[in-house]
C-alpha cells in the first residue's frame, strides 16, 4: 500500500518540481557580468533545472536591444555607459531605484510561449499597481506597462532553445533624467513615469517583493 500510494503520488509531486521557481536576490549588480550569467546559466540548463527569478538593481546603464538603432541613442554624452545585448527590442535605461526582475524560464515545460508570458509579465506589473489604486495598461504596439499614456515598466526576453532569459524592469524611486536622453523603447517623446511619483510609498525593497510575488502566482 505504502508503495502505491508513493506511484500515485509522483505524477504529482514531478509536477509541482517541474513548476517551482527559485528566486535568487543579487542586491546591485552589473549589468555585463549579470548578462553573461544569465546566457551561461541558459545555454547549461538541463531538462530538470529548477526555473529561477533574479531580482536586482544595476548602477547606472542604457542597454540596446537586437533591433536597437544609433538615432536612439543618447544625445548627450552624460558618462552612462551603452551596453549592446541581444534581448528584444531598442534602448532602455536602468539605475538604482529600478527593481529588474530576470525570468529564467524554460517555456516548453511551462506551456508558454513569447507572447503570453510578455503578457503575463506585464499583467503582474498591472495587478501590483492595481493594489494602490492605480489603473494601468499594456499597449499592443509597445510592450511594457503604461500609467495615463506615461510608461513605468519595461519588458525585453531572448529566447533561446526554448528557454528565456531577460525580463522586466519596473521603475519605483529613481532619477529619471537619463530617460530625457533617449527615445526610450524606441519611442520618441514617451514620457516616463515612477511608482513614488503616482505616491507609492515603500521604496525598490517591497515593490521587488510584490513584484515577485505576482510573478509567482501567474507562474503557478
Amino acid at each position: 500500500m505504502t508503495m502505491t500510494a508513493i506511484s500515485a503520488a509522483s505524477p504529482a509531486a514531478a509536477h509541482e518540481q517541474a513548476l517551482e521557481v527559485r528566486l535568487r536576490r543579487l542586491g546591485r549588480a552589473d549589468y555585463e557580468p549579470t548578462w553573461r550569467a544569465m546566457q551561461e546559466f541558459t545555454a547549461g540548463r538541463a531538462p530538470a533545472t529548477v526555473d529561477e527569478l533574479w531580482l536586482l538593481e544595476h548602477p547606472p546603464v542604457y542597454t540596446l536591444g537586437v533591433a536597437g538603432r544609433a538615432e536612439h541613442l543618447p544625445r548627450l554624452a552624460n558618462g552612462i555607459p551603452v551596453i549592446k545585448v541581444d534581448r528584444g527590442g531598442q534602448i532602455t535605461y536602468h539605475g538604482p531605484g529600478q527593481v529588474v526582475i530576470y525570468l529564467l524560464l524554460d517555456l516548453r515545460r511551462r506551456g508558454l510561449s513569447v507572447r503570453p508570458l510578455v503578457r503575463l509579465m506585464e499583467q503582474a506589473v498591472i495587478d501590483w499597481l492595481a493594489g494602490y489604486g492605480i489603473a494601468a495598461e499594456g499597449r499592443a504596439d509597445a510592450p511594457g506597462v503604461y500609467v495615463g499614456g506615461a510608461k513605468i515598466a519595461a519588458l525585453g526576453l531572448r529566447i533561446r532553445n526554448g528557454c528565456c532569459y531577460h525580463g522586466l524592469a519596473v521603475n519605483i524611486d529613481m532619477d529619471l533624467a537619463p530617460f530625457r536622453v533617449i527615445d526610450p523603447c524606441g519611442y520618441s517623446g514617451l514620457a516616463v513615469t515612477q511608482a513614488r511619483d503616482l505616491g507609492i510609498e515603500g521604496g525598490a525593497e517591497l515593490a521587488g517583493a510584490m513584484l515577485v510575488h505576482q510573478l509567482r502566482q501567474k507562474l503557478a
